[in-house]
């Protein structure tokens, strides 16, 4: 029989012939329990639950892990029959305990998480996890007489990502059924600040409101935060509002081009980021014109005198730039022409002179 430390278990003995001879139960430590109907062993966890000459049946309540081992049930007959029954007692081990945490702990710690149970039967198992997901510890199991102590170790490099990590040792055990024992800290973690700038608009404008948010992550928090302006003050504070972490602009003019800094800092260090601040133009294009001209130009009459209609030129439903494109292609045609014209009067320079050249050898050879 298998028993829970800590339950109760009903012994029996039964027999199908008996002369009238009383039954017996004894412990593994053979000290008589029951004989027949009567109580020979003082204690008040045992008692008798029925009793006849075919049937022994007693409980023991409260079972520890002492009770464990073999029982016997005698008919003393000649000779003395028995029958033996063995009696498993699972130790229930203890709540877990977590030992090795330094609260804070510091980024860039290395600390070690001991999880410990002790009086467990069979051993227990320890399984470690960092928030809902399991991580693997190193486990170790020292006997202490019938039952067991579990230790498993888990080892951590600590950084900023386990502020605020619950770690949870978990006991598993055959006696624990369906509710396992639990242990769990969280773990608190401070480290130097970090700071980033984010900022609502892309462009900036004249005219336009911006607003730069200081983004700080830290522990402890580190507040509150420093703006400045190339490395000096903020120079108007009526336009450029500080709240907390913010930094708002109304109505961006020039002047508010530069370097804008936020500071950070806690007793563990400090950090800043810079955001460089241009301020473009606002758009000056005017809007379409609604009002007709007082009087209107008729079109004129002999412009159209010698044209195509399909010339875009004097129709106007053709490309707005084809007339830059005629004007470019007279100016092309023009320094064709004065190339030409050029190299033509160099020709004939060349020609003359080499005509000139030989027409005076030829009179020389006739005299």
């Amino acid at each position: 029989m298998t028993v829970t430390e800590g339950g109760t278990v009903n012994m029996t003995c039964r027999v199908e012939y008996n002369d009238n001879t009383s039954l017996q139960w004894s412990n593994p430590a053979q000290q008589t329990l029951f004989f027949g109907d009567k109580k020979a062993l003082r204690d008040n966890r045992i008692e008798l639950v029925r009793a006849s000459w075919t049937e022994l049946t007693i409980s023991i309540s409260d079972i520890t892990i002492s009770d464990e081992g073999m029982y016997t049930c005698s008919l003393f007959t000649m000779p003395v029959r028995t029958a033996k029954a063995y009696l498993t007692v699972l130790g229930v081990p203890e709540k877990p305990e977590i030992d090795g945490l330094t609260k804070p702990a510091l980024e860039g710690d290395q600390i070690t998480l001991t999880c410990i149970t002790q009086g467990s039967k069979p051993a227990a198992d320890l399984r470690w996890f960092r928030n809902e997901k399991e991580v693997k510890g190193a486990k170790e199991v020292n006997p202490s007489g019938k039952t067991f102590t579990v230790r498993s170790s888990l080892q951590l490099h600590v950084d900023r990502n386990d502020d605020g990590v619950a770690y949870t040792c978990r006991v598993d055990h055959v006696a624990l059924a369906q509710s396992p024992q639990l242990a769990t800290e969280v773990l608190e973690v401070h480290y130097a600040p970090r700071v980033e700038i984010i900022h609502s608009l892309a462009v900036p404008q004249e005219g336009q409101n911006l607003k730069l948010e200081c983004v700080s992550k830290g522990n402890p928090s580190p507040d509150p935060v420093m703006w400045t302006k190339d490395g000096g003050e903020l120079p108007d504070l009526d336009r450029m509002i500080v709240d907390g972490r913010e930094l708002t602009f109304t109505s961006l003019n020039k002047t508010d081009n530069g370097t804008y800094r936020c500071e950070a800092s806690n007793h563990l260090g400090t950090s800043s980021a810079e955001y460089v601040l241009y301020v473009y133009d606002a758009p000056t294009t005017p809007p379409p014109s609604t009002t007709a001209p007082l009087h209107p130009i008729p079109p004129d009459s002999t412009a159209l005198l010698g044209t195509h209609a399909s010339d875009p030129t004097v129709t106007g439903n053709g490309d707005p730039n084809a007339l830059g494109q005629h004007g470019t292609d007279h100016a092309l045609i023009g320094g064709v022409v004065a190339v030409v014209v050029f190299v033509t009067l160099c020709l004939i320079i060349v020609l003359g002179r080499y005509l000139a050249r030989h027409k005076g050898k030829t009179t020389l050879n006739i005299c």
